[in-house]
């Protein structure tokens, strides 16, 4: 056990200058993932900043700003608490699939919206304080890359790190454009574009995301949308529950006639960040939603992987996730 100290705030200021203060500091909210971390020694802080006082609970409509008509999701508020919201079940249900699909009931009652964007790889590398892991420690080596690879990316990957990342929420917020609302130790607060939120691992594999020292997420935005009659969230995984994904797809369409006017695909499981599928997405937007068309887009896609060793698989599954999600989804299973 590392001792460390233990604040509470109950203000954003002074969660935000604490943690500005201590680059060793770390936000405590649920504590799903952090906990885990410390418990492993694979996360080391010496202190730990509760900030389950402040207001960041609300889960309201967007009545002004660049996402007005939109929805606003408090950091704070809970993962279950979202998925079964009445805003989100009626005009974001991809969303609330894809929150219910992770984890289970007891880490959904506990996990906030801010925690879940915030949570750190499964790679087994990562975990193992015995292995080389270039996420955990820098110039190690990544051991990985030669290892059991199974779970690890095919997209956007680099010689220091081919982990991946694991939130199916994350995966929806990103076909989305959601908009992630951050507060810095000065006081003002950024927007950050939901798929510039998260890095892939290029040269600094232990830099998960673009937040600068002390920043605090505060709330996620939700741009309008009208998808909510044709989406879904599909989560390909080796058991029914309880399991991260080998490959998961959100899908939204928006159909004008027999045309589709809008598209968003993302995919979970296959790369450092939640991966925007803007090749299969250009593919479609204006053709017509048949198989044909949905493989063909898919096939685009996928073109672009790299697969490891151990899941080539993932490329294959990829595909037939990607065409079996839009069906779904043109179908209107949102709800099923």
């Amino acid at each position: 056990m590392r001792p460390f100290k233990y604040t509470r705030v109950d203000g954003v200021p002074a969660a935000v200058k604490l943690a500005g203060a201590n680059s060793n500091a770390r936000f405590l909210a649920g504590g799903t993932n952090i906990l885990d971390l410390m418990k492993e020694d694979v996360a080391q802080p010496d202190e730990l900043i509760d900030i389950n006082l402040l207001k960041l609970t609300q889960i309201s409509p967007l009545r002004d700003g660049a996402n007005k008509g939109g929805v606003s999701l408090g950091a704070l508020a809970k993962n279950a608490e979202t998925a079964n919201h009445e805003l989100i079940r009626m005009q974001y249900p991809l969303l609330s699939k894809a929150i219910l699909a992770g984890a289970s009931a007891q880490i959904r009652n506990m996990a906030t919206n801010g925690g879940n964007l915030m949570q750190r790889t499964r790679c087994p590398y990562f975990y193992d304080v015995a292995l080389p892991c270039n996420k955990r420690a820098p110039g190690s080596g990544c051991g990985a890359m030669e290892g059991f690879n199974r779970m690890h990316a095919i997209f956007g990957w680099s010689e220091k790190c081919i982990a991946v990342y694991p939130s199916d929420m994350a995966v929806a917020l990103a076909a989305f454009d959601a908009v992630v609302v951050v507060q810095n130790t000065g006081g003002q607060q950024r927007n950050i574009p939901f798929t510039d939120f998260h890095r892939l691992p290029g040269e600094m594999p232990e830099k998960d995301n673009n937040l600068l020292p002390g920043e605090l997420i505060v709330a996620i935005e939700l741009p309008p949308n009208n998808f909510a009659d044709h989406s879904y969230y599909l989560k390909v995984r080796d058991r029914a529950s309880y399991a991260f994904a080998l490959v998961s797809v959100a899908a939204g369409l928006e159909l004008e006639g027999n045309k589709i006017a809008r598209v968003r695909l993302a995919m979970g499981g296959v790369a450092h960040k939640p991966w925007r599928a803007l090749r299969a997405e250009q593919m479609l937007a204006g053709k017509e939603p048949t198989d044909v068309n949905f493989l063909a887009a898919a096939q685009s896609e996928m073109e672009m992987a790299k697969p490891l060793a151990g899941n080539k698989f993932k490329v294959e599954l990829g595909k037939r996730a990607i065409v079996r999600t839009l069906n779904m989804a043109l179908n209107n299973y949102g709800d099923e």
